[in-house]
């Protein structure tokens, strides 16, 4: 889509939420894209970038950050553009220049990203070139430690990725990991009231104007898992499940069920916050609240998203 407010040659790709939303500039010397989706949805993503490209090429490739709803389109991009040059936030280019699955999260999530290659890393309190603009490059960290936030602060539009959403903001992995990030999400979340944007492009979801209420609903959904991490805890894992049922879409419950046991950042969670509770039992405990709100479906034997 396209919004009236956003800078000329500026295109958002809105995607369902197994992929992150793509931000294609045009309006430049060269073509870049922020982010490029699941790699379950490459073809997708591909076929939105070339219905605005033609035959131009894709020139640059930027990732907010490593997670692999938002980079695992990369490889794809790559070998469709064979000069692209791909940008990453700094905190983990020797992982990615290794390939180690397990330290980018990718293994311990059960998640899939296929391997990529970079080009250079960008860092935090410089400029780049986004069209015919020049953006800022912020640190954002809690949703993810080394994520990146992009502003202009001519147009005061926002690239948030996953530090700010309209109705919240991204689960808060180092927080599971043992790491204090909720003070590093209300820090990120100060950052964006000093920039007081005027228009967001979240990491998913559609754009939005900024408003005091924004942040609002933020910082009480943050206070409450503040106040209960446990809560944040549930949350998490119930929103990891609903990425393998959007990923998967239907499965036998037995191999859902035994994927997530042999899924280590499930039982990492369980062994943390709920122990109490046998992996089954918090199995199954999780995947009937999905489906109570409607977030997935029992038919049978099976589980499906919905």
């Amino acid at each position: 889509m396209d919004a009236p407010d956003l800078p000329p040659g500026l295109h958002v790709f809105e995607r369902g939420w197994l992929s992150a939303n793509n931000i294609l500039f045009t309006g430049g010397d060269e073509t870049l894209l922020i982010d490029s989706g699941y790699c379950t949805h490459a073809p997708q993503t591909l076929a939105l970038v070339e219905s605005v490209l033609g035959k131009r090429p894709l020139d640059v490739l930027v990732n907010t950050h490593l997670h692999s709803d938002h980079c695992g389109g990369n490889a794809a991009l790559q070998a469709r553009y064979l000069n692209l040059r791909t940008l990453i936030p700094p905190g983990q280019a020797q992982q990615v220049r290794d390939w180690n699955p397990v330290a980018l999260s990718y293994s311990p999530t059960g998640q899939l990203c296929p391997r990529f290659e970079f080009t250079q890393a960008i860092r935090p309190g410089n400029s780049i070139r986004f069209g015919a603009l020049d953006w800022q490059i912020l640190a954002a960290p809690g949703h993810d430690p080394h994520a990146l936030v992009f502003f202009e602060p001519h147009s005061r539009v926002l690239i948030s990725a996953d530090a700010l959403w309209e109705n919240g903001f991204g689960v808060v992995f180092p927080e599971l990991e043992g790491a204090d990030a909720f003070s590093e999400v209300a820090a990120t979340l100060d950052l964006i009231e000093r920039l007081n944007p005027k228009t967001v492009i979240p990491g998913h979801g559609r754009i939005f104007s900024f408003a005091a209420e924004v942040l609002t609903r933020a910082r009480r959904r943050l206070d409450s898992f503040v106040n209960d991490p446990s809560k944040h805890a549930r949350h998490a894992a119930k929103v990891l499940l609903k990425f393998k049922l959007l990923e998967v879409q239907h499965q036998d419950y037995e191999q859902f069920v035994r994927w997530v046991m042999e899924t280590p950042y499930f039982m990492q969670i369980r062994g943390s916050y709920f122990a109490e509770s046998s992996p089954r039992a918090w199995i199954d405990q999780l995947s009937a609240e999905l489906v109570t709100v409607g977030a997935a479906q029992r038919n049978g034997k099976f589980i499906a998203n919905a």
